[in-house]
């Protein structure tokens, strides 16, 4: 990148956005984080990054990325004026205003104390006293924590370098760590994977996160992007945005055993001959196809996410045009899209790997992407386990949410939970349609039932009002229905 500043000369200086565009290019700096930006399976993500891409777009120049290890490395490069903008998810703090430009980017969050629910919930700041209370580093919360030292000295904190929010989340949720203090929109992205981690108390109101930029810029890039921000807030699109990446929170929930089997006995019928047309012409088991259609969009034609994918089969508008689909909310077009595009995914899956592991695999990639799966293999191998064996791959997958795992591998950060979950999801549903449903010939299958063993690690949805229908939900887990991320 050239340098930002421009030596004085006779001629007048150009203005930081005429310099932007005409170099062509936005540079902003960043880091790993589901708030902020990562790797998604259609490429890079988040919302803070949807939004400097937008505002790219918008003053016609191309976006560049580039990912700091940490906040205190992004304030490094911002300081040397290195960058546009760097995207923290930072909120104003004491000293801020001297060294940098602050712009709100819309959303707001609050410091968040968390503790396991093993311990007695603190309810007030005094019963943090003589307390370790753990944090990540070049955080928001350490500023209000040194607020509060002054009445209350007894106060103790360690801060993680080498940790983000999800590490911290998860040594809480181990019981390694009893108490924490992590953002209230991280622990939004987190919270369902950490069903140990409750919410005690927060530290101050919600404030506004901030993009920044070096104060040795003048306020025409500033006051551009202000102007964007507005206008997305008035238009409706920051709405849109927010819905995208923190909306489907609040549906990650049960979904009730019987309505899998009602919508099996009536939604199902109407597309059962699709799958099992292009089950049989991809050689796939119609019931995994139907399987993976039900955990996509539960066997609903117009399905629309607020991500822009869609359909039964929700597919994204890259992958329908990389496989010559046209009409994704066409049922048939839509399966066949999925019947094609799963072949394609399982076939970068090593053939060496057995059945029904291969299937498990490629399960995983078509949810999370080839290259995290690849990543979290890579993890496995070096810890001394099979990485192609997926009771093993899958404990390493969810590590991928943290930063001292994923900063270890090539593709970075992803929500490496929702595959496991995507996967197990389907495993059951395939089982309920394997009992339900017979395959159309006996070598159609992926694998027998003596082949696809499900882990006795659920307890089963108790309703005796009717027999069948519960021994189909005994074979349900805890977790079904939760949204995969497509949705």
């Amino acid at each position: 990148m050239a340098s930002l500043a421009l030596l004085a000369t006779g001629c007048s200086r150009p203005t930081t956005l005429e310099e932007i565009r005409s170099e062509g290019v936005l540079h902003v700096i960043t880091r790993n984080a589901p708030s902020v930006y990562y790797e998604g399976r259609d490429g890079p993500t988040g919302f803070e990054y949807e939004l400097a891409k937008r505002f790219a777009d918008e003053i016609g120049v191309e976006l560049r990325v580039r990912v700091a290890e940490d906040n205190a490395e992004i304030l490094s490069v911002l300081d040397r004026n290195y960058a546009h903008i760097g995207l923290a998810g930072l909120v104003e703090r004491p000293g801020f205003s001297d060294n940098y430009r602050i712009l709100p980017n819309g959303l707001e969050a609050r410091s968040v104390v968390v503790y396991n629910r093993d311990v007695e919930r603190p309810e007030t700041v005094a019963d943090l006293r003589n307390t370790a209370i753990h944090l990540v580093a070049e955080s928001n919360h350490e500023h209000y924590l040194n607020a509060l030292a002054s009445e209350y000295p007894e106060l103790q904190w360690q801060v993680h370098p080498g940790l983000d929010p999800a590490g911290l989340l998860g040594r809480v949720e181990s019981g390694e760590f009893k108490v924490a203090v992590v953002a209230s929109n991280e622990l939004d992205l987190n919270h369902v994977f950490f069903p140990d981690v409750k919410e005690a108390f927060s530290l101050n109101e919600p404030e506004s996160l901030n993009w920044l930029f070096p104060i040795e810029q003048d306020e025409t890039l500033l006051n551009a992007a202000a102007e964007f921000l507005d206008r997305l807030a008035s238009d409706g699109t920051l709405a849109q945005l927010t819905e995208r990446f923190y909306g489907h929170l609040d549906r990650l929930n049960y979904v009730g055993a019987r309505t899998f089997v009602h919508h099996v006995r009536n939604r199902l019928p109407r597309y059962e001959t699709l799958f099992q047309d292009y089950g049989s012409k991809h050689g796939i088991d119609w019931r995994l196809l139907a399987a993976i259609g039900y955990q996509e969009s539960h066997w609903r034609p117009n399905a629309v996410s607020p991500t822009g994918v869609r359909g039964l089969m929700m597919l994204t508008r890259t992958t329908a045009s990389q496989i010559g689909i046209e009409n994704r909310l066409d049922p048939e077009e839509s399966i066949q899209g999925g019947a094609r595009y799963f072949t394609l995914v399982k076939e970068q899956i090593p053939e060496r790997i057995p059945e029904p592991d291969r299937t498990w695999f490629a399960l995983a990639s078509y949810n999370v992407g080839f290259g995290h799966l690849e990543d979290a293999r890579r993890l496995t191998e070096d810890a001394g386990k099979n990485p192609d064996r997926w009771m093993d791959v899958k404990e390493f997958l969810p590590l991928l949410a943290q930063k001292e795992w994923y900063s270890k591998t090539r593709y970075g950060y992803a929500r490496g939970h929702e595959p496991v979950i995507y996967v197990q999801n389907i495993r059951r549903y395939y089982d309920v349609l394997a009992w339900m449903k017979e395959p159309l010939q006996a070598t159609e299958q992926v694998a027998s039932q003596e082949v696809f063993p499900q882990e006795v690690t659920d307890e089963p949805i108790a309703d005796k009002s009717d027999p069948a229908e519960s021994e189909l939900r005994a074979m349900l887990p805890k977790e079904l229905g939760l949204t995969p991320p497509t949705l």
